[in-house]
């Protein structure tokens, strides 16, 4: 079994894309796009996307792993930032169940739910720039943006899924 060196991209089929940060005696290190720091074992299943040069093992420095992961983001990835979900959510799962008996509960796992409000907000993102740079009156990109800050605010009641309080919602603040 060959070992694989830091720097090298990964695919795994429960984490998804990543780069391996560092190597211990039986375990990868890796930094996924969706799900932040892992680790996993040597002989779990994930597709190798690039394996890095073995020579380069102990050249590569932490700021420059840290600089070649931000490249990969955002090259191979469509949202803007990495955003962890709050640990205590990790693997955990939102009931969703009907006060008619007769009726089926669904059940969804919290990760893909907020993966879902994180999409809502880069959409919003994009959306605001969008009015700013457009060619609207003064006025109506004011209106625009108040719309936009009220759905921020709508949004807070997510933030307790968020890991780092930097990248919750945040709505109009009270004078």
């Amino acid at each position: 079994m060959k070992i694989l060196a830091i720097g090298s991209r990964i695919a795994h089929p429960e984490f998804g894309k990543g780069v391996v940060t560092n190597v211990s005696a039986m375990q990868y290190w890796v930094t996924f796009i969706e799900n932040g720091l892992e680790t996993i074992d040597f002989d779990e299943t994930f597709d190798i996307i690039e394996a890095a040069d073995e020579g380069d093992l102990d050249t590569v420095s932490l700021y420059e792993i840290e600089r070649s992961l931000k490249q990969i983001l955002k090259t191979y990835s469509d949202v803007s930032e990495v955003v962890p979900i709050a640990d205590k959510w990790k693997g955990g799962t939102l009931i969703l169940q009907p006060n008619d008996d007769n009726l089926l509960g669904k059940e969804i796992p919290v990760d893909v739910f907020f993966n879902k409000i994180i999409m809502v907000r880069d959409r919003l993102r994009v959306m605001e720039q969008k009015v700013n740079s457009s060619n609207l009156e003064a006025q109506e990109k004011i209106d625009l943006q108040q719309y936009i800050t009220r759905i921020y605010g709508s949004l807070t009641t997510f933030n307790v899924l968020f890991k780092l309080k930097n990248q919750q919602f945040v709505g109009q603040k009270s004078k």
